[in-house]
């Protein structure tokens, strides 16, 4: 958890595999910890070609029914299954717009929005942006992808800096 927070969680990315598959880790966060999902990133990365959208968007239904005995990663059906219907749309977007990069950094006007959080208790869950991503999103057809999972989304990704104003990280971050 702590490598994860110093080095990966508000750096803003921009691989559109790197999205893809914290993406997924967030969706398949959902009710249950992160630490959890952390401790199954790998099994993620075996189970799920290493990101590749086009790879995962190919999965057929027997190869599902295979993942869902794979204890390397959150064994729910509707998981599953969103990350390669996500996978799909992702293909759709890159189509459109060039990279997924292009269309999540587009909510943000390509610039990280900079919280200014003194308590971890001050975070919200969800904000006006998040929900408008949940809605773009599930209309594009993406699943798993509530305005909850969206925020957590932001913040991993780094199109949101919300380390507290006295973490190291926020400082590095806020940097120009």
């Amino acid at each position: 958890m702590l490598a994860y927070h110093d080095e990966e969680w508000g750096v803003p990315a921009h691989d559109d595999r790197h999205l893809f598959e914290l993406l997924t880790l967030e969706g398949a966060q959902a009710g249950l910890s992160w630490s959890t999902i952390l401790r199954k990133r790998e099994g993620y990365r075996r189970a799920f070609a290493g990101f590749d959208p086009d790879v995962v968007s190919r999965v057929t239904p027997s190869d599902i029914e295979r993942l869902l005995q794979d204890p390397g990663i959150v064994r729910n059906r509707l998981k599953v299954e969103s990350t390669v219907v996500n996978a799909a749309r992702i293909l759709e977007l890159q189509e459109e717009l060039s990279s997924f990069d292009a269309y999540l950094w587009s909510f943000v006007d390509g610039v990280p929005i900079v919280g200014r959080w003194r308590a971890l208790a001050e975070l919200p869950a969800e904000t006006e942006l998040s929900r408008a991503l949940s809605k773009d999103l599930k209309k594009r057809g993406f699943r798993f992808v509530g305005p909850t999972v969206c925020y957590a989304f932001m913040q991993a990704v780094g199109l949101v800096n919300d380390h507290a104003v006295d973490c190291f990280r926020f400082v590095e971050l806020a940097a120009p």
